[in-house]
């Protein structure tokens, strides 16, 4: 075979329109991570950026997000009153203070919402809890394999937000109200802070099905910081794969021919940095296209690890697949995946008729692939360098709606952590004898965000952009409680 075999054209304009068109699609991505990455070598990037601020004690970040909301009450924060009480409202027991001020020391609370909450006929818990490892920490039923895992996990019982309906999604992501506008979430900020520990792969990864108000991630930062769509299965990166099918010969004549045109061209354009950097974008690209599907192969792991994450049973292969990709991601030095597990219109986990056959099928289709996560994590030494969050946009209400839910609740919630510098088997932060509000040490979402930072080396505040000052409130506050 020779050059002019292939389907390429070397005429000059053409060339300039293949290079132009590689802001798209595979190379768009690798483009987006070039510049990024030459703005800091150059020193052009804004205050901050290039990071990390101080020695981080993790290199990477795995988000787990249930999106639809939680109950609470019947995974990480059981509250038999709640059951002992059923079927009368909350004004008939004896919590009816529970939106007393001086007993909730300051809570801010939306007085007409929590009213027409108060109404409602308490639901009884859904499922049971069992103390689970030596930390004998409580946890449900529905979550026996995460149970197994408690020692390794911080449980935090006592999250709030202010946004009562699914938006909340992009509120835990980026800290702020869908109301106030567009904000980069904490992935975006970590992919903008942090440098790339593998230029064959992308540093932000997303997987899962995200709704449109929860779809992008630099906003302000720019497209270069969103997250880049992954899945698992024989195409797991968009345009990753060429047009036509190719011989292995074929594809290493075609790149010698590229990588010839490259270099004439940029012979005879030496000045042209825009060209330089398609250049560049387009050989990374090529390596993208090299590693990922490399890296989405599970052939080479054993049996036994594959039924570690589910792969095994029909209703865990799929998140058990989202799962082992993301180990074999951070292996190979990826910084942020985060993973959206029952994506769809509001999000599976949106209980309001039939909870118990709702999480009872949702929390099989998780558990057992988040417990072989964090135990595959741990046993090759990864969980040291590696943070895992399992959170939700907000909990749901101890009464019930209709006959057999509950509703939307951001008054009070649990989430948990895991992996380097976490404090295992610890329970932090309390809700009210009805799970109604977080009234112990409680938390607003951006202290999540400013945990993860803190152990990432990251100051928020060393990332400030001209024109973009942040509130106090987005900043948030570690969790120290929780870090060992």
């Amino acid at each position: 075979m020779n050059f002019t075999q292939l389907s390429i054209v070397p005429d000059r304009s053409n060339r300039r329109e293949l290079l132009s068109g590689l802001g798209r699609g595979c190379a768009g991505v690798a483009l987006a991570s070039l510049l990024h990455s030459d703005a800091k070598a150059s020193g052009n990037a804004v205050q901050g950026a290039p990071g990390p601020h101080f020695p981080p004690r993790a290199k990477s970040v795995i988000w787990l997000f249930m999106n639809g909301g939680v109950s609470h009450l019947e995974s990480f924060d059981p509250k038999p009153e709640v059951t002992n009480h059923a079927c009368k409202t909350i004004s008939e027991t004896p919590f009816a203070d529970v939106q007393n001020p001086k007993r909730l020391e300051g809570v801010r609370v939306a007085l007409k919402q929590d009213s027409d909450r108060q109404q409602n006929k308490l639901f009884p818990l859904q499922v049971g809890f069992k103390k689970r490892g030596q930390s004998g920490i409580e946890v449900s039923d529905w979550f026996p394999h995460i149970g197994e895992r408690i020692d390794d996990i911080a449980v935090v019982r006592s999250m709030f937000t202010t946004d009562n309906d699914h938006m909340a999604q992009t509120q835990f992501h980026s800290g702020r109200n869908v109301l106030d506008g567009e904000f980069p979430t904490l992935g975006a900020w970590v992919h903008y802070g942090l440098g790339s520990l593998n230029d064959n792969l992308p540093q932000f990864i997303s997987m899962g099905t995200r709704e449109y108000w929860n779809r992008r991630d630099g906003h302000y930062l720019g497209p270069e910081h969103d997250a880049v769509p992954l899945r698992t299965g024989t195409t797991p990166l968009d345009f990753s794969t060429p047009e036509f099918s190719r011989t292995p010969r074929e594809a290493e004549v075609a790149s010698q021919l590229i990588a010839q045109l490259h270099r004439a061209e940029t012979a005879r354009q030496p000045n042209d940095q825009a060209l330089a950097a398609r250049i560049k974008a387009y050989e990374l690209a090529f390596r993208m296209q090299q590693s990922i599907p490399a890296v989405m192969d599970f052939s080479s792991e054993t049996a036994a690890t594959q039924s570690l994450y589910g792969l095994d049973a029909p209703e865990t292969v799929e998140f058990g697949s989202q799962l082992l990709a993301a180990r074999r991601l951070v292996e190979q030095g990826v910084r942020f995946i985060q993973i959206q597990h029952g994506g769809g219109a509001a999000g599976a986990w949106d209980a309001h008729s039939g909870l118990q056959s709702n999480h009872e099928r949702l929390s099989k289709a998780v558990d057992r692939p988040i417990a072989g996560l964090l135990a595959d994590l741990k046993q090759r030494g990864l969980l040291e360098e590696t943070i895992v969050l399992f959170a939700t946009e907000f909990g749901r209400t101890p009464g019930s709606e209709g006959a057999d839910g509950r509703d939307h609740h951001p008054f009070a919630f649990s989430i948990w952590m895991a992996g380097a510098g976490i404090k295992g088997g610890t329970v932090h932060g309390a809700t009210d004898e009805l799970g109604f509000h977080a009234v112990e040490d409680r938390h607003y979402v951006t202290d999540v965000h400013a945990t993860i930072l803190k152990l990432l080396g990251l100051d928020s505040r060393e990332m400030e952009i001209p024109g973009r000052k942040r509130l106090e409130i987005d900043h948030g506050h570690p969790i120290e409680a929780i870090l060992s």
